[in-house]
């Protein structure tokens, strides 16, 4: 029987082996799960993490691979004593790009039918129907054109929304979307878009990206999506523009502090939708599939398959 190759659980926030113990279990056979702190540190091989303990890398001087339990992976690029060539992997899940183009499309429908106003309507018992709008008169720009930008960006163009995407590098886009790059092609796309859609990665680039200056170029009455990672919001200037008028609404996942505070002021904002940082899990069957790929990889002396490049963090 082939040895097990050790891997250790590293989270200051999540209860991994709660959360993946059962597919963590089908693959025991071939990798031997841990937990933190691990006797024999030397032995890890592997680590899956998120959010790790700042000292923890440190205690395992032999890990060959860091694996994320999701595809953003910027809490690990960022962990204290993470050795600059220990290659880093995200979670690649189809499933994953298409449960986040579902929550997309959930509210950009709600944005372009008024579902909001609609149910504050019912609440007042109020039989008033509104002016529909089309799809074609809601221009939708992407922040983000991946793998999970580009499933988000079909599945629109096909209900009939005019579809912008950004990102950092040119790309051949998908039938129905017009594509923008560069510094240049970032203030084409805000211009022609009424609602926003931010699947960015976090990087020192990106960080901060969704502040005034950004806001202010959407169509007035736009409306925030996002979905990326909360330290690109600059949460003041979104505050600002909402009480302005120039936007009307934001649905938001992420947050710069999860969970989001008691005493926060997007709970009570009533242009603003939280969620709990769920709108695409991998599941755990993907992580599963991720780590053991790496374990394999390791054994075999390669670079494990979906290691992010480091320098750009993704």
């Amino acid at each position: 029987m082939m040895d097990r190759l050790p891997c250790v659980l590293l989270s200051s926030t999540t209860d991994i082996r709660g959360l993946y113990g059962d597919a963590l279990e089908a693959i025991a056979d071939r990798v031997e799960i841990l937990d933190h702190p691990a006797e024999n540190p030397e032995r890890v091989r592997l680590a899956l993490g998120w959010r790790p303990p700042a000292d923890a890398l440190a205690r395992y001087p032999n890990l060959a691979a860091l694996c994320s339990i999701a595809a953003g992976v910027d809490n690990l690029l960022a962990c204290p004593g993470r050795p600059p060539d220990l290659p880093v992997v995200r979670v690649v899940d189809p499933d994953q790009a298409r449960a986040m183009s579902g929550f997309v499309l959930w509210h950009v429908i709600g944005h372009q039918r008024r579902f909001d106003a609609y149910a504050a309507n019912q609440r007042d018992r109020v039989w008033r129907r509104l002016c529909p709008r089309d799809a074609g008169a809601v221009p939708v720009g992407l922040l983000g054109y991946g793998k999970i930008g580009r499933r988000v960006a079909r599945d629109l163009a096909a209900l009939g929304f005019p579809v912008r995407a950004w990102s950092r590098n040119p790309q051949s886009p998908d039938p129905g979307v017009i594509h923008h790059h560069g510094p240049d092609g970032l203030p084409a796309m805000l211009g022609e878009s009424e609602v926003l859609v931010n699947l960015l990665p976090l990087t020192p680039e990106t960080r901060g990206i969704l502040d005034a200056r950004l806001l202010s170029r959407l169509r007035p009455g736009g409306f925030l999506i996002q979905v990326g990672r909360g330290e690109h919001l600059i949460e003041a200037d979104l505050l600002a523009a909402l009480e302005s008028g120039h936007l009307a609404g934001a649905a938001l996942d992420v947050f710069a502090t999860e969970p989001l505070p008691p005493a926060h002021p997007f709970w009570d904002h009533p242009a603003i939708r939280v969620t709990p940082h769920e709108a695409c899990d991998a599941s755990p069957q993907a992580v599963a599939r991720t780590l053991l790929a790496a374990a394999e990889a390791v054994r075999e002396g390669r670079v494990p398959p979906d290691t992010v490049n480091a320098a750009r963090g993704y």
